[in-house]
Protein backbone atom coordinates (compact mmCIF):
# COMPACT_ATOMS: atom_id res chain seq x y z
CA UNK A 1 0.00 0.00 0.00
CA UNK A 2 2.90 2.31 0.79
CA UNK A 3 4.35 1.79 -2.70
CA UNK A 4 1.00 2.74 -4.23
CA UNK A 5 0.81 5.92 -2.15
CA UNK A 6 4.39 6.84 -3.06
CA UNK A 7 3.69 6.20 -6.75
CA UNK A 8 0.50 8.27 -6.69
CA UNK A 9 2.13 11.19 -4.84
CA UNK A 10 4.97 11.28 -7.40
CA UNK A 11 2.53 11.84 -10.29
CA UNK A 12 1.92 15.23 -11.88
CA UNK A 13 -1.35 16.90 -10.73
CA UNK A 14 -3.14 16.37 -14.08
CA UNK A 15 -2.14 12.73 -14.17
CA UNK A 16 -3.40 12.32 -10.58
CA UNK A 17 -6.81 13.58 -11.72
CA UNK A 18 -6.94 11.13 -14.63
CA UNK A 19 -5.71 8.16 -12.57
CA UNK A 20 -8.09 9.01 -9.72
CA UNK A 21 -11.09 9.21 -12.05
CA UNK A 22 -10.07 6.08 -13.94
CA UNK A 23 -9.49 3.89 -10.87
CA UNK A 24 -12.44 5.02 -8.75
CA UNK A 25 -14.92 4.99 -11.64
CA UNK A 26 -13.66 1.60 -12.84
CA UNK A 27 -14.11 0.15 -9.35
CA UNK A 28 -17.68 1.48 -9.14
CA UNK A 29 -18.35 0.26 -12.69
CA UNK A 30 -17.08 -3.23 -11.77
CA UNK A 31 -19.29 -3.33 -8.66
CA UNK A 32 -22.32 -2.24 -10.73
CA UNK A 33 -21.52 -4.90 -13.34
CA UNK A 34 -21.31 -7.65 -10.70
CA UNK A 35 -24.59 -6.55 -9.13
CA UNK A 36 -26.23 -6.45 -12.55
CA UNK A 37 -25.00 -9.96 -13.38
CA UNK A 38 -26.37 -11.41 -10.14
CA UNK A 39 -29.65 -9.52 -10.49
CA UNK A 40 -29.22 -6.99 -7.71
CA UNK A 41 -28.91 -3.90 -9.89
CA UNK A 42 -32.40 -2.66 -8.99
CA UNK A 43 -31.65 -2.97 -5.28
CA UNK A 44 -28.75 -0.52 -5.66
CA UNK A 45 -31.04 2.20 -6.96
CA UNK A 46 -32.46 4.65 -4.47
CA UNK A 47 -35.95 3.49 -3.56
CA UNK A 48 -37.86 6.70 -4.11
CA UNK A 49 -41.31 7.04 -5.59
CA UNK A 50 -41.45 10.53 -7.03
CA UNK A 51 -43.56 9.58 -10.02
CA UNK A 52 -44.45 6.74 -12.35
CA UNK A 53 -41.57 7.52 -14.70
CA UNK A 54 -38.90 7.62 -11.97
CA UNK A 55 -36.97 4.47 -11.09
CA UNK A 56 -34.53 5.91 -8.56
CA UNK A 57 -31.47 5.78 -10.84
CA UNK A 58 -31.65 9.42 -11.85
CA UNK A 59 -30.85 12.57 -9.95
CA UNK A 60 -33.32 14.72 -11.86
CA UNK A 61 -36.51 12.58 -11.98
CA UNK A 62 -36.27 12.68 -15.76
CA UNK A 63 -36.94 8.99 -16.18
CA UNK A 64 -34.96 5.78 -16.11
CA UNK A 65 -32.67 6.79 -18.98
CA UNK A 66 -31.29 10.21 -18.25
CA UNK A 67 -28.10 12.12 -18.91
CA UNK A 68 -27.80 12.72 -15.16
CA UNK A 69 -28.10 9.15 -13.93
CA UNK A 70 -25.49 7.77 -11.58
CA UNK A 71 -24.55 5.08 -14.06
CA UNK A 72 -24.06 7.49 -16.94
CA UNK A 73 -21.81 9.63 -14.71
CA UNK A 74 -19.76 6.56 -13.79
CA UNK A 75 -19.42 5.76 -17.50
CA UNK A 76 -18.36 9.35 -18.19
CA UNK A 77 -15.58 9.18 -15.60
CA UNK A 78 -14.41 5.77 -16.85
CA UNK A 79 -14.00 7.18 -20.37
CA UNK A 80 -12.57 10.50 -19.15
CA UNK A 81 -10.04 8.90 -16.80
CA UNK A 82 -8.75 6.16 -19.07
CA UNK A 83 -8.50 8.51 -22.05
CA UNK A 84 -6.39 10.89 -19.98
CA UNK A 85 -4.18 8.11 -18.61
CA UNK A 86 -3.72 6.47 -22.00
CA UNK A 87 -2.76 9.58 -23.97
CA UNK A 88 -1.10 11.69 -21.25
CA UNK A 89 2.39 11.28 -22.74
CA UNK A 90 1.22 11.30 -26.39
CA UNK A 91 -0.70 14.60 -26.37
CA UNK A 92 1.59 17.42 -25.24
CA UNK A 93 -1.17 20.05 -24.90
CA UNK A 94 -2.95 19.46 -21.57
CA UNK A 95 -6.01 21.60 -22.48
CA UNK A 96 -6.42 19.53 -25.66
CA UNK A 97 -6.05 16.33 -23.62
CA UNK A 98 -8.76 17.49 -21.20
CA UNK A 99 -11.07 18.40 -24.08
CA UNK A 100 -10.53 15.04 -25.77
CA UNK A 101 -10.99 13.22 -22.45
CA UNK A 102 -14.28 15.03 -21.86
CA UNK A 103 -15.45 14.11 -25.37
CA UNK A 104 -14.53 10.44 -24.81
CA UNK A 105 -16.33 10.54 -21.45
CA UNK A 106 -19.42 11.96 -23.13
CA UNK A 107 -19.21 9.21 -25.77
CA UNK A 108 -19.11 6.57 -23.00
CA UNK A 109 -22.16 8.17 -21.36
CA UNK A 110 -24.02 8.38 -24.66
CA UNK A 111 -23.19 4.74 -25.46
CA UNK A 112 -24.63 3.71 -22.07
CA UNK A 113 -27.79 5.79 -22.59
CA UNK A 114 -28.19 4.48 -26.15
CA UNK A 115 -27.86 0.83 -25.03
CA UNK A 116 -30.19 1.40 -22.07
CA UNK A 117 -32.87 2.84 -24.38
CA UNK A 118 -32.52 -0.12 -26.76
CA UNK A 119 -32.78 -2.56 -23.85
CA UNK A 120 -35.84 -0.71 -22.53
CA UNK A 121 -37.57 -1.37 -25.86
CA UNK A 122 -37.07 -5.10 -25.32
CA UNK A 123 -39.06 -5.08 -22.09
CA UNK A 124 -42.53 -6.50 -22.53
CA UNK A 125 -45.24 -7.20 -20.03
CA UNK A 126 -46.86 -10.46 -21.09
CA UNK A 127 -49.76 -10.03 -18.67
CA UNK A 128 -53.14 -9.32 -20.15
CA UNK A 129 -56.72 -8.92 -19.07
CA UNK A 130 -59.29 -11.19 -20.62
CA UNK A 131 -61.38 -8.08 -21.24
CA UNK A 132 -58.77 -7.12 -23.88
CA UNK A 133 -60.31 -9.84 -26.08
CA UNK A 134 -63.51 -7.85 -26.69
CA UNK A 135 -63.61 -6.62 -30.28
CA UNK A 136 -60.81 -8.92 -31.47
CA UNK A 137 -61.19 -11.63 -34.08
CA UNK A 138 -60.07 -15.16 -33.44
CA UNK A 139 -60.39 -18.72 -34.75
CA UNK A 140 -62.79 -21.40 -33.57
CA UNK A 141 -60.61 -24.23 -32.26
CA UNK A 142 -63.39 -26.61 -31.17
CA UNK A 143 -66.91 -26.52 -32.61
CA UNK A 144 -69.23 -24.11 -30.78
CA UNK A 145 -72.70 -25.68 -30.58
CA UNK A 146 -75.78 -23.43 -30.57
CA UNK A 147 -76.59 -24.33 -26.97
CA UNK A 148 -73.16 -25.06 -25.49
CA UNK A 149 -69.51 -24.17 -25.27
CA UNK A 150 -66.67 -24.62 -27.68
CA UNK A 151 -63.14 -23.24 -27.76
CA UNK A 152 -61.43 -20.39 -29.59
CA UNK A 153 -57.79 -19.42 -30.02
CA UNK A 154 -56.95 -15.75 -29.85
CA UNK A 155 -53.65 -13.92 -30.25
CA UNK A 156 -53.02 -11.26 -27.60
CA UNK A 157 -49.76 -9.41 -26.96
CA UNK A 158 -47.82 -11.75 -29.20
CA UNK A 159 -49.00 -15.02 -27.65
CA UNK A 160 -51.88 -17.36 -28.43
CA UNK A 161 -54.48 -18.13 -25.78
CA UNK A 162 -57.29 -20.65 -25.72
CA UNK A 163 -60.65 -19.80 -24.14
CA UNK A 164 -64.08 -21.34 -23.77
CA UNK A 165 -66.59 -19.66 -26.06
CA UNK A 166 -70.32 -19.52 -26.65
CA UNK A 167 -72.35 -18.07 -29.47
CA UNK A 168 -75.69 -16.25 -29.50
CA UNK A 169 -77.65 -19.39 -30.31
CA UNK A 170 -75.80 -20.14 -33.56
CA UNK A 171 -73.81 -23.22 -34.45
CA UNK A 172 -70.21 -22.27 -35.45
CA UNK A 173 -67.99 -24.98 -36.94
CA UNK A 174 -64.25 -25.43 -36.29
CA UNK A 175 -61.91 -23.19 -38.29
CA UNK A 176 -64.27 -20.23 -38.71
CA UNK A 177 -63.25 -16.65 -37.89
CA UNK A 178 -65.29 -15.06 -35.13
CA UNK A 179 -65.39 -11.72 -33.34
CA UNK A 180 -65.52 -11.49 -29.54
CA UNK A 181 -68.63 -9.63 -28.37
CA UNK A 182 -68.27 -9.90 -24.60
CA UNK A 183 -66.62 -11.75 -21.73
CA UNK A 184 -68.47 -13.34 -18.82
CA UNK A 185 -66.71 -15.48 -16.19
CA UNK A 186 -63.76 -16.19 -18.54
CA UNK A 187 -66.09 -17.38 -21.30
CA UNK A 188 -66.11 -15.41 -24.52
CA UNK A 189 -69.32 -14.71 -26.39
CA UNK A 190 -68.57 -14.65 -30.12
CA UNK A 191 -70.28 -14.18 -33.46
CA UNK A 192 -69.16 -15.33 -36.88
CA UNK A 193 -67.42 -12.71 -39.01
Amino acid sequence: MEELTTWFNALEPSLKVFWGCALIASLIFAIQAVFTLIGMDHDMDMDMSVGDDFDGDTMDAGGPVSLFSIRSLVNFFVGFGWMGVSFYNDIPSKPLLYILSILVGLCFSYAFIFMKKKMKKLEHNGAFKIEDCVGKTCDVYLHIPADGKGKVQISLNGSIHEFDATSNGLDIPTGRRVKVLSVDANVLTVEEV
